[in-house]
This record gives structure tokens, C-alpha cells and sequence, in this order.
């Protein structure tokens, strides 16, 4: 994550007047937050297919304009604000990568994998949705093991920065991500490849 980060608390009392119906506070929210945010999408997005038209800036304005359009939401701290800033990363790159099939664009020749660690999928083609899908299932055995992978893959956390934003052990981010990648890659191995 990012080397600059808001002073203690800082996030915890602008998400309060967030909750409490301050208009300003998205605003607070948003120049605070910023600079994190574009560097945890620059990391991912640099992973992305060669000519990707998303970029990181577009990435965390895309997050603030969906952010603007949540109602009563329940975000308490810091660890929660970027937990559901992951989910929201996920859902407009599954959107984006949804978008980017319907123009049935011919399949790049070139495989991007979402990271080192998860190199059998292809971030820039339809194992993208499947990951989806596949993560949704898991979230239903497991929550924790989404949001694990969520802060590891989609926000570029380390395991120890994953750790401190759940409250968790490294030793149980370590085994959640182990068994997460094992599960995704069981179901994702079983997929039959739907480039068409």
C-alpha cells in the first residue's frame, strides 16, 4: 500500500459524518484517500492487457462516483472503507471486463495474468467473470477468504497489510490465501474455455 497514509483516525471520523449524512464528507473522504487508492489501482492495473483503456485515475473516480450512490452505509473505520473500496474495485473490473466481451472483440494473443501468484487467470479475458462467479461461491462457504483475496490481488495488499485491515494473524491470511487459491483454482480448472 501506499508509504503516505492519513493520520489515526482521521478516515474513522469523516466516515462518521459520512453515516451521519455530511455531504462534505465524500468529498473529505475522497482527496484523503485519494493518493492510496490510484497507487493501489496503478499496481493492479499494470497487469492489465496492452492498449486496456481503464486507467487508475479512472479506476478511483469510477469508486467515488459508485461510493456517491451508496445509501446508509455502514463503514466504521479505515479497515472497513478500504475492505468495501476492494469489493467496489472488483465489482467495476468485472463490469469493465463484462463491457469489454459484449464488443466480442477477438481474444488477445498476449495472457496477462491478474497476478504471480494466480498466473493461470488471464485478467484481460472472460476468466475474469468466471472469477468472479467463483469468488461469489466462496464467499458464501467463506467471507473472509473473498475479502483475503480481494485486499492480496484486487488492492495489492501485502499479507501482513491484508492482516491489519481484517484484524486478523498473518498466519491465517497466509492460510486463507493458500486455501482460497487452491479452491479458485479447482473450480476455475473445471470451466470450459469460452472465448466464443
Amino acid at each position: 500500500m501506499a508509504a503516505e497514509t492519513p493520520i489515526p483516525g482521521e478516515i474513522t471520523r469523516i466516515l462518521h459524518r459520512w453515516k451521519t449524512g455530511d455531504r462534505e464528507a465524500l468529498a473529505s473522504l475522497a482527496s484523503l484517500a485519494y493518493p492510496e487508492l490510484r497507487a493501489i489501482a496503478s499496481g493492479y492495473l499494470r497487469r492489465e492487457r496492452t492498449g486496456h483503456t481503464l486507467q487508475a485515475t479512472s479506476l478511483v473516480n469510477e469508486l467515488y462516483l459508485r461510493l456517491a450512490q451508496v445509501k446508509n452505509i455502514q463503514l466504521t473505520d479505515r479497515r472497513h472503507f478500504y475492505t468495501f473500496a476492494a469489493q467496489m474495485m472488483r465489482v467495476i473490473l468485472i463490469d469493465y471486463a463484462r463491457q469489454y466481451r459484449a464488443l466480442k472483440r477477438p481474444e488477445s494473443a498476449v495472457r496477462v495474468p491478474l497476478h504471480e501468484e494466480m498466473a493461470w487467470i488471464d485478467a484481460c479475458s472472460v476468466e475474469m467473470l468466471a472469477l468472479d462467479t467463483a469468488l461469489d461461491q466462496l464467499e458464501a462457504i467463506d467471507e473472509r477468504k473473498v475479502r483475503v483475496i480481494e485486499l492480496r490481488f484486487f488492492l495489492g495488499c501485502t499479507n501482513d497489510e491484508a492482516a491489519g485491515l481484517l484484524s486478523i494473524s498473518r498466519a491465517t491470511v497466509d492460510r486463507d490465501l493458500e486455501f482460497g487459491k487452491t479452491w479458485l483454482y479447482q473450480r476455475l480448472s473445471k470451466q470450459p474455455n469460452s472465448n466464443a
